[in-house]
């Protein structure tokens, strides 16, 4: 059995958690859009790329709701069918990552009446990413510390 420190642990979201992410940094963001649609609107699913070579992977469900799981970055999600219709890209309105990247200090999971995650805050230093389900995944970036407030 192989022990090791913290750095090797995977870092598996559990929805419903506030630290799924903590400590994590965070060294890209990527879209994950279906080509023949183009890059015009918002992605399917953003895919964030973590230092230690894992990812974490948000996509809508059919009923808007946000789903939380770990990524298989630098492959496509295995959803993509057939998958030379999809494509990973940079998300055009989110600011290049810092040197080092942006160190998490805190996610939370937004809910609607009926418990049902529809919004991740990804509080990092020197801003928040704030991700929200729909038809389509709509991510923004604001800086500062106090992140975004719920989307209505």
């Amino acid at each position: 059995m192989r022990v090791g420190n913290e750095e090797d642990t995977p870092r598996v979201p559990r929805q419903g958690r506030a630290d799924w992410l903590r400590g994590a940094r965070i060294i890209g963001v990527a879209g994950v859009f279906y080509r023949p649609e183009g890059r015009l609107g918002e992605p399917e699913a953003v895919e964030f790329l973590l230092a230690d070579g894992q990812s974490v992977l948000l996509t809508c469900a059919s009923d808007g709701t946000l789903r939380v799981g770990p990524g298989a970055w630098p492959r496509l999600p295995d959803w993509c069918v057939p998958s030379g219709q999809w494509e990973f890209a940079t998300v055009s309105t989110l600011p290049e990552p810092p040197d080092g990247g942006w160190t998490v200090t805190r996610t939370e999971e937004r809910g609607d009446e009926n418990g049902q995650v529809r919004e991740a805050v990804i509080r990092c230093e020197g801003g928040s990413f704030v991700v929200i389900g729909g038809d389509t995944v709509a991510i923004r970036f604001t800086r500062g510390h106090r992140g975004a407030p719920a989307a209505t």
